[in-house]
Order: C-alpha cells, then sequence, then structure tokens
C-alpha cells in the first residue's frame, strides 16, 4: 500500500475504515520528506514532532466519533505566509525568520477542525513577490518533474511537494495566479476562489483586495473537498463573505452537455508557446466532444491587466510591509545609530531584492504627483476589466486560457529579467483583479516532459462550474505523476535538512 500516492479522499476513506492510520499516513509523508526534500526543497519547516501528536489526537477522535469527515487524519502542508501558531511562519523571508505566530489563520483552523493533520509550511517566493519560488530566502524549490526548473510561483513550495507526494494536498495562496501557475508547472489542480470565499485572516497580507487562499491537490475531487473545508464567513475578515452555495463536491458530475465555453482570442494569439497552445485546444475539444458548445470571442482589456495587477499590488506591498520595521517582531539589524536608522537597516537586510523591488514601484505610484496618473488609473482599469468579465459570462457558462504562456522555465532564467517575469502573468492576473474563480487542471506535456495546464475560469460565486468542466476532463485521463530521478533522490539524501526549526 503505497500510502504517499493516495489522493486526499482515497487516504481518508482508508483512515475512516480502519484500513490504516492517520498516524500511519503522517508517518509515511513525512518519510517521504526525508528522501526527496533535499531534491525538491518544498518545505521550510516540517512539524514532525506537533504532526505526530496531532495525528495521534486526531485518530482518538476518530475512534469516538468526533472527526467524520472526508479529511479526517490526512496529512497537510500549508504555504508560509498562512500563520500557525506556534510553528515558524516565514512568508520565505529573512525578516520572519524567527516568528512564531500566536493564532492560526481561520483557513487553517477550519482545516484542523475538519481534523487534517498539518505536518511543515512550504517554501515561497519572498512574501509571495514572484512567479518562481526562486526569490525565497530559504533556497529555490525545484520542480519534481525536472529539477533543472522551477515550480512557478509564489506557491510552488506547495504545489511540488503536492506532486512529488510529500503530502496529498496543500494550502496556497493566490494574488495574481501564485496558485494556478505553479499548479500548471508541477501538472497539478490547484483552485482561486471567489474573492471573499475564504478568510483572508492569519494570511500575511500583499495586496489585501487581491489575495485569496486556495486549496493544491492531484485531483479535482480533492480540490473541491478542501475548498468545501476552508470556505466561512469569518468576522475576523470584513472581505468575507457568507455564502450558502458552498456545497463544491456537489459539482463532482461528469457532463458537460450544453455548458457554454468562451475561448478568448486575445489569450491564444501572439506570446503563447504553441504546444501550450495545442494541448490547450485538444482539452477543449474533450470537452466539446463531450457535448460543450464552445465559441471563440474577444475579451478586451487583455493588454492592460499586467499594468494595472502590478501597480494595484505593488501599492497595497507598500503599505502592508511596511509594519515589519524591526520593532514589534521579526528580524532587527544589530548595527544601528537610532530609532530611524534602525528602521532603515533592518528593512535593507530583512528583505530581498525583489520585495524592495515592489515596495518602492508601491511607494512610487502612491506618492504625491503620480496617485492620479498611475494608482488611480489603475483602479478604473480594474473596473473596467471586471465589466469586460461581466459581458463575457453574460453569453459563457466558463472562459478557457492557459495558465502560464510557456511550460516551466529553467532555473534562474526569469529573474535576469524581472520585466519578462511579470509578463508571465499575462494569463491570471485579471481573475485576481476581477475577484473571480480559477482552477486549473493538467492536459498533457510538452515536448521536454513538462506539465501543461489549462485554466477554466467562472464568474463570481461559479466555482461550480469550474470545478464540474475540469472533474469532466480529468475523467478522461489518468493523472499522471513525475518520474523523479531515484538516483538524484539517492545522491542528496546525505543534505541536511532542519525539520523543527526551518533552514
Amino acid at each position: 500500500m503505497d500510502i504517499c500516492s493516495m489522493t486526499a479522499l482515497e487516504l481518508g476513506k482508508r483512515i475512516r475504515q480502519r484500513e490504516l492510520s492517520a498516524v500511519e499516513a503522517a508517518e509515511a509523508c513525512l518519510a517521504r520528506i526525508e528522501a526527496v526534500e533535499p531534491v525538491i526543497n518544498g518545505f521550510v519547516t516540517i512539524d514532525a514532532e506537533g504532526a505526530l501528536a496531532r495525528a495521534r489526537e486526531v485518530q482518538k477522535g476518530i475512534d469516538d466519533g468526533i472527526f467524520t469527515g472526508p479529511l479526517a487524519g490526512v496529512p497537510v502542508a500549508v504555504k508560509d505566509n498562512l500563520c500557525t501558531k506556534g510553528v515558524l511562519t516565514t512568508c520565505g523571508s529573512k525578516m520572519l525568520g524567527n516568528f512564531r505566530p500566536t493564532f492560526s489563520a481561520e483557513a487553517v483552523r477550519n482545516l484542523e477542525k475538519a481534523g487534517a493533520v498539518v505536518i511543515g509550511k512550504t517554501n515561497m517566493d519572498e512574501f509571495a513577490m514572484g512567479s518562481t519560488t526562486e526569490t525565497s530566502y530559504y533556497g529555490a524549490t525545484k520542480n519534481p518533474w525536472d529539477p533543472g526548473h522551477v515550480p512557478g510561483g509564489s506557491s510552488g513550495g506547495s504545489c511540488a511537494a503536492v506532486a512529488a507526494n510529500e503530502c496529498p494536498f496543500a494550502l496556497g495562496s493566490d494574488t495574481g495566479g501564485s496558485i494556478r501557475q505553479p499548479s500548471s508547472f508541477c501538472g497539478v489542480i490547484g483552485i482561486k476562489p471567489t474573492y471573499g470565499t475564504v478568510s483572508r485572516y492569519g494570511l500575511v497580507a500583499y495586496g489585501s483586495s487581491l489575495d485569496q487562499v486556495g486549496p493544491v491537490a492531484r485531483s479535482v475531487s480533492d480540490c473541491a473537498a478542501v475548498l468545501e473545508a476552508i470556505a466561512s464567513h469569518d468576522k475576523k475578515d470584513s472581505t468575507s463573505i457568507r455564502r450558502e452555495d458552498d456545497d463544491f463536491t456537489g459539482a463532482l458530475v461528469d457532463e458537460v452537455k450544453g455548458m457554454r465555453i468562451g475561448i478568448p482570442k486575445d489569450y491564444f494569439g501572439e506570446g503563447l508557446d504553441r504546444e501550450v497552445k495545442d494541448q490547450i485546444l485538444h482539452a477543449v475539444n474533450v470537452l466539446e466532444e463531450k457535448g460543450a458548445l464552445v465559441e471563440e470571442f474577444d475579451l478586451s482589456l487583455v493588454q492592460y491587466a499586467i499594468p494595472a495587477y502590478y501597480v494595484i499590488a505593488s501599492a497595497e506591498a507598500s503599505s502592508n510591509l511596511s509594519r515589519f520595521d524591526g520593532v514589534k517582531y521579526g528580524y532587527r539589524a544589530e548595527n544601528y545609530d537610532g530609532l530611524h536608522n534602525m528602521y532603515k537597516m533592518t528593512r535593507s537586510e530583512g528583505f530581498g531584492a525583489e520585495v524592495k523591488r515592489r515596495i518602492m514601484l508601491g511607494s512610487f505610484v502612491l506618492s504625491s504627483g503620480y496617485y492620479d496618473a498611475y494608482y488611480l488609473k489603475a483602479l478604473r482599469t480594474k473596473a473596467l476589466i471586471k465589466r469586460a468579465f461581466d459581458s463575457a459570462f453574460a453569453r459563457f457558462d466558463i472562459i478557457v486560457a492557459p495558465a502560464a504562456p510557456t511550460t516551466a522555465p529553467e532555473l534562474g532564467k526569469s529573474l535576469i529579467d524581472p520585466l519578462k517575469m511579470y509578463l508571465g502573468d499575462i494569463y491570471t492576473v485579471s481573475v485576481n483583479l476581477a475577484g473571480l474563480p480559477g482552477i486549473t487542471v493538467p492536459v498533457g506535456q510538452d515536448a521536454k516532459g513538462l506539465p501543461v495546464g489549462m485554466q477554466l475560469i467562472g464568474d463570481c460565486f461559479a466555482e461550480n462550474k469550474i470545478i464540474r468542466a475540469a472533474y469532466a476532463f480529468e475523467q478522461t485521463r489518468k493523472y499522471e505523476a513525475p518520474g523523479l530521478c531515484s538516483d538524484r533522490i539517492d545522491a542528496a539524501a546525505g543534505e541536511s535538512f532542519d525539520r523543527e526549526g526551518g533552514r
């Protein structure tokens, strides 16, 4: 019985049926992590002791009939920008290298109420600012399909951990594609819910009007079940929405007959890799053969999405990250002269280059004389993009798009040209600007054997439609796991990994 290759729902079912225990599941994942982490570097912190104690507690709860849900006893990894009580939460940054929160994020608490077992915190681009998981202070995460390539970002650690069978599912966060793009690169499924569906309480903020927590897993069914568990109204989050239509597993129906699918011409033109385009259009043909109605259309304003997104996200980041000054928590410079110099030295030493770049950009667009020219104009563009999607969803049930213009690039290539890295978000940022839900599902591989992902976009609160379409497509193909080379694992097995306190 290969526990690590099971889906979350399969593993939960076997635990409920007493075929194995929650402790055995946790031990299997921890052993897998021990084997592959020297290659993948998907985790910042492994809480082995806490996970095993929690697994024993959950197993007793299962035996006593307290935990009866589908995720009870199932191990989960959590992106390192979601607070976990007493467990290191670094946001992939030196700035929070010693931060242990006194509370857990609401999404994490909801998983714990469902009986899930948190085994560790996954690597990420520093403060979620990046598309490759190479800007992390704790080193780059590698793609399980080919460790010479990036896993995407900023939730690259979560997606790589799921793809490498280190855990059945994980939580990520999505500000401009940070769940959907790495899911595409790693050949797994990831959902970015409608803004407000999952509480942002305890999520370390990057862009507050854009951030949303979501699941990553190896099946659409798992993602639907996890989303159902973490979605809730939370009075601690003013943007949280009370929803009645949160039966996401009810959408797991293999039926798309009559579903109207829109194909934006703007997304399938110049700049999209030919192999990516062909794989996605083939997947669309599969849905069409199952009865979906497919039509091309023009989705305007696409060329303005990237500048609008980076102006808004950077502006919000410059405000959100001002709290990291070395006074209350986190890193503090050792050598400084006076309070203001302490702020300067702490932030200079604590933040990485990409974070500093975005703080400076955000401060610039919010400054006197440039606020109207850039920030207000970006907000108006955001409203126009939402209006364009509203018009599209008057005609279509879902929209199909790439998750990224290419498959996973090689390590080191993207950071050479930050602007090129930003442009790689062309197909995902509009979804965040409009507050829409999106899901990425693997549809094939390119000539190098790297995964290609298809993004399905729905109208606000229409998660069930994209889940249904993704599930229907998933039924036509078997899940393909990366052939993670055992010789690479054996060669790196001697490298050290500090489970308890990060790296």
